[in-house]
């Protein structure tokens, strides 16, 4: 009896000298204090890939490979494979330099060789059209003067350019030699540097020969540019190498037909 009264006694003792004790384990949780240190480290920064940089990769195939947006990606990408190809054997390459063009431009094209396919030639010929019509085939920019036989004097021409071509069927209605030129004034108002006159001669863009068509400005005439036939250039007429026209002139006369297609 006096030792468990002995043991009741001390069992009260603990309790009453821990009541922190007693609290955690009857009361609510105690929270954890919170530390507060004197330096905080700044949040990491964002991870940034080559899709959010763009700008700095250039784009196209780099920003495919290291982008994060695959469909738009995709889309780039397609886009890249379809820039032009300007190298051979399907490796890319740039355009030329602007110093690289103008010195393509400055070419003399007095000294771009005749195609010899615009040599005068005999060759075959199936139209309907009777001997001695000329034919003006301009999109292929040739001239053909029909013989018979199935057969047609060929030469090669220029012809008017963007916006100056034309069809129909006109007459020849008259015949010079060397002649004069006296520029229309619509094209005046297009080249105002042009001279209001010029006599026949050398110099003459009409050439050695001039064949009128109907009442129109237009003709069949030389040129004292004949690296321009096989081209379209001019503003309506029919060009041709001065030896051409001489050829062509002593063959046709006034009223012969031309058909201009």
């Amino acid at each position: 009896m006096h030792k468990m009264s002995l043991a009741l006694l001390a069992g009260a003792s603990l309790l009453i000298a821990a009541p922190g004790n007693a609290l955690a384990i009857d009361g609510p949780p105690r929270s954890e204090p919170r530390v507060i240190y004197s330096y905080q480290p700044p949040p990491p920064a964002p991870e940034r890939t080559a899709y959010v940089q763009r700008a700095n990769m250039g784009g196209g195939f780099i920003e495919f490979l290291f982008g994060d947006n695959p469909q738009q990606n995709y889309q780039r990408e397609q886009i890249y494979q379809q820039q032009p190809d300007y190298g051979y054997g399907g490796r890319r390459a740039l355009p030329p330099m602007d110093s690289q063009l103008q010195q393509e431009e400055a070419a003399d094209p007095a000294q771009r060789p005749f195609d010899p396919k615009y040599e005068k030639q005999v060759v075959d010929y199936r139209g309907k059209e009777g001997p001695g019509t000329i034919v003006v085939d301009t999109p292929n920019k040739f001239l053909y003067l029909v013989q018979g036989d199935g057969k047609a004097l060929r030469y090669g021409i220029g012809v008017g350019r963007l916006g100056f071509t034309w069809s129909g069927v006109k007459t020849i209605s008259a015949k010079k030699e060397w002649p004069h030129w006296t520029p229309p004034p619509e094209m005046l108002v297009r080249r105002p540097d042009l001279p209001r006159h010029m006599e026949g001669g050398p110099q003459n863009p009409l050439g050695a020969r001039a064949m009128y068509l109907g009442s129109s400005l237009y003709r069949i005439h030389g040129s004292n540019e004949p690296w321009t036939i096989g081209t379209n250039v001019s503003s309506g007429c029919i060009r041709m190498r001065n030896e051409d026209v001489i050829d062509l002139y002593g063959r046709v006369n006034v009223g012969a037909r031309v058909i201009v297609i």
